[in-house]
C-alpha cells in the first residue's frame, strides 16, 4: 500500500481527484502564450521531475522554436514510472489527475499542438480515464496504459511505444523536439512536471519560489522506502534535509541511503543532513533524480542490496548495445562473486570504465554511477567481503 502524507500541500492540495474539487481548489485553467509560459517557467527555475532534472522551459522552448514543416507539435505526459523505488507519479495521478491534465493542455495550447498523449501505469489508468471523461476540454488527449519496465519510461522509449515499436530508448542523432512521434516536434514531460507547470501558469514564478531554497525552489514529490516497505510519498519543500524526509516517513536515518533510485547514488549516513538539491548532493556524487530515498535498515548488507539492484538493472537492459548486453550482466556477475567472498573490485572498476559513456542510452551510465558510489560508500564492507566476511551479518563465508 502507498501512503501519502503531504507536508506542504500544493500539488496534493485538492481534497479529492474530482473535477469539482479540483476547480474549487485551483480555479480555471489559464492559457498563456508560448513566450509567456516559457518566461514564467524560466523565472521559476522549474526542473524536470522525471529523473534527469532538465529545465522545463528549455524543453518547451526547443519545441516552440521548430518550424511547422512536419505538422503541429505533439505533447506527451509521461507517467509510466518504471523505477521500482518510485511511486510519486502514481500517487499524483490518483490524487490530482486534473492538475496533470491542466499542465498538458496548457503546454499543448501554448505550442499549438494537434494532440496530446498521456502515458500512465495500469494502476492509475482508471482514475485518469474517469478524469478525462469529466472534462469538456480534453477531447484531444489520448490515454495510454503502459507497463514498459525500467527503461521503457525514458522519453524516446515512450515515443517508440506510442508509435507501435518496441518501447526501448533510442540512440537519437535527432532530438524529440525536432522529430518525435509521427516525425513531429514532440514535447515529453513527466506528469509531476506538468502539474507544476499548471500551478506556475496560474500563480506565477514568484509564488513557486516562495517555498524551497534558491537552488531548489518550490515543492517536489519524494518516495521514501526501506527494506521491503512500499514507497511512502510526500510533498516537501525543495532543499529539505534528507534526514528530515526519512524521519517524517519513519525510516531509518543512521545508515547509508540510495538517493535518486536505481540510477542514483549511495550516500553515507554522514551525508543525510544534506539538502535534497542538486548542489547539496553534488559533493556526494548524487542528485535528487526522481525524488527517491531508500536507506538501509539494521542488519541489511549494502553489498547484498547493491548486488540485487545490479542484477535487476542487467535484466532490464534493452540489449541494444554491447555495454548493456555484455557489460551489465558481467558487472552483476562480478558483484555476486564479491558477495560470495572473491575480490572482484579491480575487475568491477575496469569493466565500469569500459561501459561509461559508450551505451546507446543512459541506462549503462546510470548503472555504473550507482556501482561506483557503492564501491566508495561500502569500501569497508567490500574489503571484508573480499576476505569472506560480512560486517553487517558478522559471518564468515566458507
Amino acid at each position: 500500500m502507498i501512503n501519502t502524507q503531504p507536508s506542504v500541500p500544493r500539488l496534493l492540495a485538492a481534497p479529492s481527484p474530482s473535477l469539482h474539487d479540483h476547480s474549487r481548489t485551483f480555479g480555471p485553467r489559464p492559457s498563456p502564450s508560448a513566450a509567456e509560459l516559457i518566461g514564467e517557467l524560466e523565472r521559476a527555475a522549474l526542473d524536470g521531475r522525471g529523473g534527469a532534472g532538465f529545465p522545463a522551459h528549455r524543453k518547451l522552448h526547443a519545441v516552440a522554436a521548430q518550424p511547422r514543416k512536419r505538422g503541429a507539435p505533439i505533447v506527451i505526459g509521461n507517467g509510466s514510472e518504471g523505477e521500482p523505488l518510485s511511486a510519486k507519479d502514481a500517487v499524483l495521478l490518483a490524487s490530482a489527475p486534473h492538475l496533470v491534465i491542466d499542465g498538458l493542455l496548457i503546454c499543448a495550447d501554448a505550442l499549438g499542438a494537434a494532440e496530446g498523449r498521456l502515458v500512465v501505469g495500469p494502476s492509475t489508468a482508471g482514475v485518469v480515464r474517469a478524469a478525462l471523461a469529466e472534462r469538456s476540454d480534453a477531447h484531444a488527449i489520448r490515454l495510454h496504459a503502459e507497463s514498459g519496465g525500467f527503461v521503457g519510461g525514458e522519453a524516446s522509449a515512450v515515443v517508440a511505444g506510442l508509435a507501435g515499436r518496441r518501447p526501448v530508448p533510442a540512440d537519437r542523432p535527432v532530438r524529440l523536439a525536432v522529430s518525435g512521434l509521427h516525425r513531429r516536434p514532440t514535447l515529453v514531460q513527466n506528469v509531476e512536471t506538468l502539474a507544476h507547470i499548471a500551478l506556475i501558469a496560474r500563480y506565477g514564478a514568484a509564488w513557486h519560489r516562495s517555498v524551497g531554497t534558491t537552488d531548489a525552489p518550490g515543492t517536489r514529490l519524494v518516495s521514501v522506502s526501506w527494506g521491503d516497505t512500499s514507497p511512502r510519498v510526500f510533498e516537501v519543500s525543495g532543499g529539505s534535509p534528507l534526514r528530515s524526509l526519512l524521519d517524517a516517513a519513519g525510516a531509518p536515518d543512521t545508515f547509508p541511503a540510495l538517493v535518486g533510485g536505481f540510477h542514483g547514488a549511495w550516500v553515507p549516513a554522514s551525508a543525510l543532513d544534506s539538502p535534497l538539491s542538486a548542489s547539496g548532493l553534488a559533493p556526494h556524487g548524487a542528485s535528487p533524480g526522481a525524488g527517491i530515498l531508500h536507506p538501509l535498515t539494521e542488519g541489511e548488507c549494502g553489498i547484498q542490496v547493491t548486488a540485487r539492484t545490479l542484477a535487476t538493472l542487467a535484466a532490464a537492459s534493452a540489449g541494444q548495445c554491447g555495454p548493456c548486453a555484455n557489460g551489465l550482466p558481467r558487472i552483476a556477475e562480478l558483484m555476486r562473486e564479491l558477495l560470495a567472498g572473491t575480490d572482484t573490485t579491480a575487475e568491477l572498476r575496469r569493466i565500469a570504465g569500459l561501459i561509461d559513456g559508450r551505451g546507446a542510452c543512459h541506462h549503462p551510465d546510470g548503472t555504473v554511477r550507482m556501482l561506483r558510489s557503492a564501491l566508495v560508500v561500502f569500501a569497508d564492507d567490500i574489503a571484508a567481503h573480499a576476505h569472506g566476511r560480512c560486517l553487517t551479518r558478522s559471518e564468515v563465508r566458507a
